[in-house]
């Protein structure tokens, strides 16, 4: 075990592959993206080459929702220089106050050196910690953190330099991490995510899954596919998933099926399950691929975010125990268009991904080419309402300045809440750390009454370089639009859904880009709901 306070080497040996493919005499399929998304790059920035100066946190206002900066220092204000992006959140099912994000922690904009950034929060969001990261002076990226039913949290983080990664446990709701076994254990490669299985009756109760770009993968072996047993602290040895699936994510039912979803890195999108993962005395096998048609293309380089992607694929299933139980849903920000701009797509299956439903549009705006509907993702309620948010360039005439949007489904995806502005607008191509993105996505986790988003912007004006900063941000969204009401002592994991909203309840959809926002004083703590434990 490894305590995160515990130091790591401030210098990196960097040695850059093209690809570990290519190393072993392999080459990449002529359809696939033909690099990894993270490469190692520049050591640490000397000591001293760069000043830690403070200015007031933001804390951005737009309308009735919030958004407050997660990566303050130790006294809570905004760290000058740095950058912060790709936000993972995990909120404690059995205490909503309770929340961890971890992110891309860069101590300076002149280096692309990065670290795994980690804070956390015991008000529900409205103040935030940032102890420091994992593994100080190790370069590690692409984030991922999630919680078991019981409020543990993990978090899955990436060694750039061998494409490997580790799990590490917070018993303590994020204020502290501990590996749970030794540096790359738990094998990777690059874009990898993770799951768990959170149901007491499934036979995979607590066990881990986990995926990865084949092409890129821990070793250059070739796999992209492993499961743990025993919460991340032993791997299995690594297979592989049949169309090698990428820059997708993965959910469990409640039956304990699991299922992938990922694509070919442009236009082919597929759902694959494996029903016997869960079966610790058996080595996983998948018996369904189910192609669906997400109707359009990921985007790699797009106009908002040049370096990364515009989303990747993401896979929820519903295990809320009523009439959507063990849906799967898939949500995408393909171009339809061969061009500029992507959509917001959604398409769900509820039988077993065995079909999919014709994809939905969940962005209702007029279309047009040259929008951008970016970092789409979904979160899926403990009673089945379906969150939505992705960042928005609608409202702006260039075509590039977004604001976070959020949109909610009470029926399964069927049908979609009126799109609602959650945040003010802002400029993506600010505040690169070398690299030329703001990260490659976002995410949110539903709870009965509402979700809680982790997103990166740039609404920290920063004098000495004259521009904006990446900044991660929390943001609190809810189908009323307003503060959630105060819970009573009997909520249900299967509550009644939430009534569709009207027109005195929605805010605007369309609603004037406002400038840059200014740092306020601290608000008044609202009411908060715990949720009771997800199965």
């Amino acid at each position: 075990m490894r305590s995160s306070t515990v130091s790591g080497n401030l210098f990196i040996l960097v040695a850059l592959t093209i690809a570990l493919c290519t190393a072993l005499g392999q080459t990449a399929p002529a359809d696939r993206f033909p690099e990894p998304l993270e490469k190692p790059g520049m050591p640490p920035a000397p000591l001293g080459t760069y000043r830690l100066e403070s200015s007031p946190r933001m804390i951005s206002q737009f309308g009735v929702f919030t958004s407050y900066q997660v990566n303050v220092d130790a006294n809570g204000n905004n760290i000058v220089g740095d950058a912060a992006n790709e936000p993972s959140i995990s909120v404690d099912p059995t205490d909503g106050n309770k929340i961890a994000i971890g992110w891309r922690q860069f101590d300076t904009v002149n280096s692309d050196f990065r670290q795994a950034g980690y804070g956390y929060s015991t008000d529900a969001g409205l103040t935030w910690h940032f102890p420091g990261t994992l593994q100080p002076g190790a370069f590690r990226s692409d984030p991922v953190t999630n919680s078991d039913e019981t409020g543990t949290f993990f978090y899955l983080s990436l060694l750039v330099n061998t494409f490997c990664g580790d799990i590490w446990r917070s018993t303590n709701g994020g204020q502290t991490w501990t590996e749970q076994s030794p540096d790359a254990a738990a094998h990777s490669g690059d874009k990898e995510w993770f799951t768990i299985d959170r149901t007491p009756t499934s036979m995979g109760h607590g066990f881990q899954y986990q995926f990865w770009t084949q092409i890129f993968a821990c070793g250059g072996d070739f796999t992209d596919f492993n499961r743990s047993t025993d919460s991340g602290a032993t791997w299995q040895t690594p297979i592989t998933i049949p169309n090698a699936p990428q820059w997708g994510t993965l959910d469990v039912a409640s039956n304990g099926n699991l299922f992938v979803g990922g694509g070919d890195s442009g236009s082919s999108f597929w759902c694959i399950r494996s029903s016997n993962a869960q079966n610790p005395g058996v080595t996983p096998t998948f018996d369904q691929i189910t192609t669906v048609d997400m109707g359009g293309s990921l985007v790699f380089g797009g106009t908002v975010n040049p370096g990364g992607l515009a989303g990747q694929i993401f896979l929820a299933v519903d295990r809320s125990g009523g009439p959507t139980n063990n849906n799967i849903y898939m949500v995408a920000s393909v171009s339809p268009f061969g061009g500029n701009g992507t959509e917001v797509h959604f398409a769900r299956s509820t039988d077993g991904g065995a079909t999919f439903s014709p994809f939905i549009r969940i962005n209702d705006d007029p279309v047009n080419p040259n929008k951008w509907h970016w970092f789409g993702t979904i979160g899926v309620a403990p009673n089945g309402r379906i969150d939505s948010v992705w960042l928005d360039s609608r409202n702006a005439a260039n075509n590039t300045d977004s604001q976070l949007f959020y949109s909610y489904s009470t029926d399964g995806g069927v049908t979609w809440a009126p799109n609602v502005a959650v945040s003010d607008s802002f400029n993506p191509l600010e505040g690169w750390p070398v690299q030329q993105k703001i990260g490659d996505y976002i995410t949110v986790v539903s709870d009965n009454t509402g979700g809680d988003v982790a997103y990166s912007a740039t609404f920290n004006f920063n004098p000495n370089t004259g521009q904006h900063e990446q900044d991660v941000y929390f943001v609190r969204v809810s189908p009323s639009g307003g503060a959630t009401p105060t819970p009573t002592a009997t909520v249900s994991p299967t509550a009644t859904a939430t009534p569709t909203p009207t027109a005195t309840t929605t805010p605007s959809a369309t609603p004037t880009p406002r400038p840059t926002p200014t740092p306020r004083a601290e608000p008044t703590p609202r009411a908060r709901p715990t949720p009771a434990p997800r199965p």
